[in-house]
């Protein structure tokens, strides 16, 4: 069975609440049993696991270090430095705040701090892969502020940087966010930069999905551009589920109000602690060669399902992330219409293939969002991308058996367990 915490505090859990102890068991194994490829999702360190798991929990901190509002801060004040040390050197930024409870919190004090309710921002719409934070109508950011939105270019699928200065010039927004949560492409910050120096806007790069790979050194750094970067610590940095904002220091005091106490309470102490953990681990020649192999299995994945029959957006990856059509691999249903994502999705997870659905620019229906970062963290390389490739075309063409698929997930899933020998 994976580690999940410490045996004996596993062990107090059974005793104390047996039922719960099953879900988290079953979740356990759920996560051991089957391919992972939700792309906001990895595998943390048994290191990591450990400091969500620790008394750290139990205290409360309020404030920043040496400021807090309440007593007893002295050594957790030490785990928040050392989070905010190794975060700044980790991604060469003057200030690092590292209390946002996740990404979306963290976009949010972003706002508080560059915008009033009313202003007008630029930023990608939801249909070419926009956060929900970029202009939703059902989120805060699209009911206090006034979006407007930028997609891609309908035939290369690549973000339509002409499209971006005729809209900033237009609109005049007093700011541009750039950042996705299904783009599989770099994204030019030093043109975004460029584009929001001309319109006298301010630039927030919300990196949340490739701030991993930034750690790595597989991917284009915001920080030099960007007045201020939104990321989360999980996903390809494979730290705890969590937020951080990077800045200069001229905005530093301003992003710390922004967070406490303008838009959250006190500072989750064990989280902050795993963060640190995670900044450590990501400082490491072996998370190096992890991120460069997470883009590896990307574009391998991306040619293989290609090969296989399915629309690759943009024509690949360089990034963790592959976004695809499945609808030329067959019918869907008694419509006659090609293979929707969400009837895609479905026939994967009954294989134990697990990944989400997304959005396609220009197109009908829903995509499939696929991710590298946790079967790369099993270990997994070029061949198994390959195989896997094949699996999912014969699990979404409905032409596989899939009792047989589903022990051939179990199979390849236990020869690459996420926590050997635990």
């Amino acid at each position: 069975m994976p580690v999940i915490t410490e045996p004996s505090a596993l062990d107090a859990l059974r005793r104390q609440d047996p039922e719960l102890a099953e879900v988290i068991l079953g979740e356990t194994a759920r996560q051991a049993d089957g391919l992972q490829l939700i792309a906001a999702e990895n595998f943390t360190s048994p290191a990591v696991l450990a400091a969500l798991g620790s008394p750290l929990a139990n205290k409360y901190a309020e404030g920043y270090p040496g400021a807090r509002h309440h007593g007893g801060c002295e050594i957790v004040d030490v785990a928040e430095r050392m989070a905010v040390e190794r975060a700044k050197a980790l991604f060469g930024a003057a200030h690092a705040n590292v209390q946002a409870h996740s990404g979306s919190s963290a976009v949010l004090a972003a706002y508080a701090v560059l915008l009033r309710p009313g202003d007008t921002v630029l930023a990608m719409g939801l249909p070419s892969g926009g956060h929900l934070t970029h202009g939703s109508p059902a989120n805060f950011s699209g009911r206090w502020f006034d979006f407007v939105p930028y997609g891609v270019d309908p035939e290369s699928g690549l973000i339509d940087l002409d499209e971006v200065r005729a809209l900033a010039r237009a609109h005049r927004p007093k700011a541009i966010v750039c950042g996705s949560i299904s783009y599989p492409r770099h994204i030019d910050y030093a043109a975004f930069r460029e584009i929001a120096d001309d319109v006298g806007a301010h630039l927030i790069a919300d990196a949340a999905h490739p701030i991993g790979l930034v750690a790595g050194g597989a991917a284009p750094n915001p920080v030099p551009y960007a007045d201020i970067v939104c990321a989360t610590t999980h996903k390809v940095l494979r730290g705890p589920r969590g937020g951080m904002l990077l800045c200069g220091a001229e905005l530093a005091d301003r992003v710390d109000r922004a967070v406490f106490p303008f838009t959250q309470g006190g500072a989750q102490m064990h989280t902050i602690a795993a963060k640190a953990v995670a900044f450590g681990e990501a400082s490491t020649p072996a998370f190096t060669g992890y991120a460069h192999q997470v883009v590896a299995n990307a574009r391998v994945l991306a040619a293989a399902l290609e090969a296989e029959g399915f629309a690759v957006t943009t024509g690949g990856t360089d990034t963790h992330l592959v976004t695809v059509d499945p609808a030329p691999l067959g019918d869907g249903g008694s419509d006659g219409g090609g293979v929707d994502g969400r009837t895609a999705r479905g026939r994967l997870a009954s294989a134990g293939i697990v990944l989400d659905t997304c959005a396609l620019p220009y197109g009908e229906g829903r995509g499939l969002r696929l991710g590298t970062a946790a079967v790369t963290t099993q270990g997994m390389g070029e061949t198994e991308m390959a195989r896997i490739a094949v699996l999912l075309s014969g699990v979404v063409r409905d032409a596989f058996d899939g009792r047989a698929v589903r022990e051939e997930v179990r199979d390849l899933a236990g020869r690459f367990p996420p926590y050997p020998g635990g």
